[in-house]
């Protein structure tokens, strides 16, 4: 039902590429799904896909709405990704957070919605600890606090997520 198919009987490109995002998006999910629970997080998924976050992370300070992407596309010492669907960019109407994860580096990027509203697209320097986006490299610990008690630009005096079994890039107690 629905697939479209050539003269050989075998899917379009255009088909069968969809088909290979999709699944690899399922997977990234997944992923992020056994993560942060391991980490001691609540991971709610809404039913279907209507809305514009994939989970529904509860922490200290309350529910988290959150948008999972991953990339493997490396433009020079930088890994690319768009950050609008449909034409649209997100916003903090449509979630709190998006999270990232870099396939090859396996590493992963929280990133509150705040920081990259006005862009259509990311790219994650995962080897610069100058680069922009440093501070976010595996910072599950924003998860755990309000935007108040963040910091000064999501940077820490103090560790935000002492339980947690992960340490952000601009942790205090990172080594």
């Amino acid at each position: 039902m629905g697939n479209k198919e050539n003269k050989s009987g075998r899917e379009s490109r255009s088909t069968e590429r969809r088909r290979t995002c999709k699944r690899r998006g399922e997977a990234v999910e997944a992923a992020f799904l056994a993560r942060a629970s391991h980490l001691g997080f609540r991971v709610s998924k809404p039913w279907g896909d209507s809305d514009r976050y994939d989970f529904v992370v509860e922490g200290e300070q309350g529910f988290w709405r959150v948008q999972v992407k991953l990339t493997t596309c490396r433009r020079g010492a930088a890994y690319a990704l768009s950050l609008t669907t449909g034409g649209r960019t997100y916003t903090n109407a449509d979630i709190d957070f998006l999270v990232v994860y870099v396939v090859p580096e396996d590493l992963w990027y929280i990133i509150p919605i705040e920081r990259v509203t006005s862009l259509r697209g990311l790219g994650l320097l995962p080897h610069s600890r100058k680069s922009k986006f440093d501070r976010y490299r595996e910072a599950w610990c924003l998860l755990e606090c309000s935007k108040r008690v963040r910091g000064w630009k999501d940077i820490p005096v103090l560790c935000r997520g002492k339980g947690l079994q992960a340490r952000c890039a601009a942790c205090p107690l990172h080594r």
